[in-house]
């Protein structure tokens, strides 16, 4: 299946983040330490790389002020949850919620067995049950192609280059011109637009129509319009859309291709959609 081509370069490109780490660690230690100092900061950067990989999820997860979702407090969408992992042929994600109204999801995680999503109350007050089946489905692509590993690297890094900048006092706008342009250069290295399309139609293909997802990224996209949305610009790349205004710090991190496209490719999924209206 092509998914399982995805999944298998996804962890490629985690495996090349890795040595890329550590290429760099072992650059900055030669010259000042040889052999031992180089050894050293390899090591750490190993340590540091394998917290990623199983505590990542936690760390972004903390990052957008996410808690677990029990079972009782939203047993619908539990339910949807995991027939869509049954169909997905995945395990069951955790799920968490997010508890402001801006209707937003995400997913984080180092793949099937280890890939969670977020949800927040906004987005389970305003979607209608087909459309938030296909935000669902569409996040759960995503941990089944194993996106969440790279999407989740990639932010961790970013969030963490920008965090170093707060620490330079009175340099810290110096520091941000110069990490912040870096750590989108590492969100666009590793993440291409392609995986939205990708998750996309794997969301169709698991509900069976196109159409809610649609329907739900119409909706998402005009909450960002009429809503300011503020939390760290890193986390862009972990959303079924981007919820940010394109400006700023927050428009260097942009990895989501535009809605009416998407829309377009799920429309025509089913081109026959318009027919199905008037003889409604």
């Amino acid at each position: 299946m092509r998914w399982r081509l995805v999944a298998a370069w996804n962890v490629l490109k985690a495996w090349l983040l890795v040595a890329g780490g550590c290429a760099v660690l072992g650059a900055i230690g030669w010259p000042i330490g040889g052999y031992r100092l180089v050894s050293l900061l390899v090591f750490f950067g190993l340590l540091v790389a394998g917290a990623a990989y199983w505590y990542g999820d936690r760390v972004v997860l903390g990052m957008v002020g996410a808690r677990e979702l029990p079972v009782g407090e939203a047993p619908a969408v539990h339910a949807a949850v995991a027939a869509l992992a049954g169909l997905a042929t995945v395990p069951k994600p955790r799920l968490y919620v997010l508890a402001d109204g801006f209707p937003r999801a995400l997913s984080a995680g180092r793949g099937p067995r280890g890939g969670a999503i977020a949800v927040s109350r906004g987005l389970l007050a305003a979607a209608p049950p087909a459309e938030l089946e296909g935000v669902l489905a569409h996040e759960l692509a995503h941990i089944r192609n194993r996106d969440v590993l790279v999407q989740t690297a990639a932010v961790v890094v970013a969030g963490a280059l920008i965090e170093t900048s707060r620490v330079g006092g009175w340099l810290q706008r110096s520091l941000l011109f110069v990490l912040g342009p870096f750590a989108a250069a590492i969100v666009h290295l590793l993440l291409s637009p392609r995986r939205e399309y990708a998750a996309d139609a794997a969301a169709a293909e698991l509900c069976g129509s196109p159409h809610g997802l649609a329907d739900a990224l119409i909706r998402l996209e005009q909450a960002t319009e009429l809503v300011e949305f503020q939390a760290s610009p890193a986390t862009e790349p972990l959303y079924t859309l981007n919820p940010f205004a394109e400006e700023g710090l927050a428009g260097l991190f942009v990895t989501h291709p535009a809605v009416g496209e998407r829309v377009r490719r799920l429309r025509a999924l089913d081109p026959d959609w318009r027919g199905k209206l008037r003889a409604a």
